[in-house]
């Protein structure tokens, strides 16, 4: 996990800060937090570097598959976050890995060692 560039899409703050201290306690780099699809956007335009992102499914009322898409295509892996489960989940994503909330660090640890794999 040391060094890994993990882009993060979380529209709740004390989630958002609570998921960048776990990442950064496996040895992750949090190159970017959204808590806007607008602004995650921005940062992709701007041509971020990502190993792996990690999205809320449910961002200010709107979905994020755009943004997953984005990265999809780009070749980054997706790990989507949801209270939802994988029910969730729109049935293309279906083969992403799921951090059902609320999730721990040992979780969040085998979802980048998936969506990796």
């Amino acid at each position: 996990m040391k060094g890994l560039k993990i882009f993060v899409v979380e529209d709740e703050s004390l989630v958002a800060m609570q998921l960048e201290d776990m990442l950064f306690d496996l040895g992750c780099e949090v190159v970017g937090l959204a808590m806007r699809l607008n602004g995650a956007h921005e940062m992709i335009d701007a041509g971020i570097e990502v190993d792996v992102a990690i999205l809320d499914v449910n961002v200010g009322g709107e979905k994020v598959y755009p943004v997953a898409e984005r990265f999809r295509s780009a070749g980054v892996p997706v790990i989507f976050a949801t209270g939802y489960g994988r029910s969730g989940l729109e049935q293309e994503w279906q083969s992403c890995p799921v951090l059902q909330k609320p999730y721990t660090e040992r979780q969040i640890e085998s979802s980048i060692g998936s969506a990796l794999g």
